[in-house]
């Protein structure tokens, strides 16, 4: 039997050492609270509501269980470095890109969802007693007590269920816990916040999927879809629903980004918006022309990622990388993200914000670059002057209370 109250000293120690020793790696305003930083989040249960890390299970050759180097490597995520910024859970996304929507595309879409959701399983298989999957707040808890971190589902994109409703029933069986209900183009769902105008919000296929997820005792995720769409969302839902990884529009103008006017909606729905660390959507960055230039030069090598094999895909993936690794992004600095929590505590209220990284997806901010630098959120958050148990609201507290509710209205 583990000794709970042993271990959680234990990962205290490492997580105190580790970080006081990298002290000047870290922003000079926030290594004053550091050290009460890892007290606070030793003491609360903490969760990253969207990272895309499942791209790299896909490969075949990560293992969650071992430490990587961000810079070196590329991936931001791994249970070492959760530990070491004190991070307790994290919902890993079953990401599809936006493809044909013809009966074949669909069902290649389902038939890919589904692999991903194999390729997590058997990662986690080989590590049971590090890690495991869970469907509710209440077994991270457990997993929490027990030493392990806790790994939830979520679907980027409904296209994964193509024009199926019982897809969402299945998925929900897989373990996914929420959908986003599509991505950077419109699809059979709704209408996306980077694409043209096609059904004016949701199609009639979307309500459909609102009701259905509803039902299911699914989150609904509103990130990446159009104003339009938001507001269809909040009419047709009887639950509250979540914004996965989204930041303030009125911090930076970005169509990803929810204006304050949809900030009050969410507040008024009760539900959550989890704060976005991708640059791009934190700060408005300036040209990095080498960098454009090879990731144009590569959408165009690979038809924009669209139709692909899975071995040109993975190779597409590995040639993305290494642009990532030669031509650096310009990068937002964690004041600047942390700016965007204080707009929507301000416009919406301390009860509707959250922690959603998109690590692995583009996430990764100067200050908090991958798992390891979560304890730099919370000391930016303390030298701001929020209490431990507002942080406790932002790094989970909010989102479960979202996730448990939608739960209790299941309705099979």
């Amino acid at each position: 039997m583990i000794n709970t109250e042993k271990s959680g000293f234990m990962v205290l120690v490492v997580a105190t050492i580790m970080l006081l020793a990298s002290s000047c790696n870290q922003p000079a305003a926030n290594t004053d609270k550091m050290a009460e930083a890892v007290k606070v989040q030793a003491k609360i249960f903490t969760v990253d509501s969207h990272t895309d890390t499942p791209l790299w299970l896909l490969r075949g050759d990560y293992d969650l269980s071992q430490r990587h180097d961000a810079k070196t490597h590329g991936s931001k995520v791994d249970l070492p470095r959760m530990t070491e910024g004190g991070l307790d859970a994290i919902f890993f996304a079953v990401f599809l890109g936006q493809e044909a929507r013809t009966p074949e595309a669909n069902q290649k879409a389902i038939d890919q969802a589904n692999r991903i959701f194999d390729s997590i399983d058997a990662q986690l298989q080989r590590i049971p007693e590090l890690a495991a999957i869970t469907t509710s707040p209440e077994e991270a808890l457990r997993l929490k007590d027990e030493g392990k971190k806790a790994i939830f589902l979520g679907i980027e994109n409904g296209y994964a269920i193509g024009n199926d409703l019982a897809q969402i029933g299945h998925f929900y069986n897989r373990g996914a816990r929420y959908i986003t209900l599509c991505h950077t183009r419109n699809n059979d769902i709704c209408d996306s916040s980077t694409d043209t105008t096609e059904h004016h919000g949701l199609s009639e296929f979307g309500r459909q999927v609102v009701q259905e997820m509803n039902r299911r005792g699914m989150m609904i995720d509103v990130s990446h879809i159009s104003d339009s769409s938001f507001c269809d969302v909040l009419k047709v839902s009887s639950q509250p629903v979540i914004a996965s990884h989204s930041s303030a529009r009125a911090i930076c103008d970005h169509p990803r980004n929810l204006s304050d006017s949809l900030l009050l909606k969410l507040a008024q729905n009760g539900g959550v918006v989890q704060v976005c660390i991708l640059s791009d959507y934190v700060k408005t960055m300036p040209p990095n022309a080498q960098r454009d230039s090879a990731q144009n030069a590569l959408r165009k090598k690979y038809n924009h990622f669209d139709g692909l094999t899975d071995e040109l895909m993975n190779e597409a993936r590995g040639e993305w990388y290494a642009v990532n690794k030669n031509f650096p992004p310009n990068l937002a600095t964690l004041s600047d993200y942390v700016d965007h929590i204080d707009h929507i505590v301000r416009v919406a209220g301390i009860d509707h914000v959250g922690i959603g990284t998109d690590f692995d997806g583009g996430g990764g901010v100067t200050g908090c670059y991958d798992a390891s630098e979560m304890h730099n959120i919370t000391a930016e958050l303390l030298r701001r002057g929020y209490s431990a148990e507002e942080i406790e609201k932002i790094w989970g507290g909010n989102l479960m209370r979202v996730m448990r509710k939608v739960q209790a209205a299941r309705a099979v």
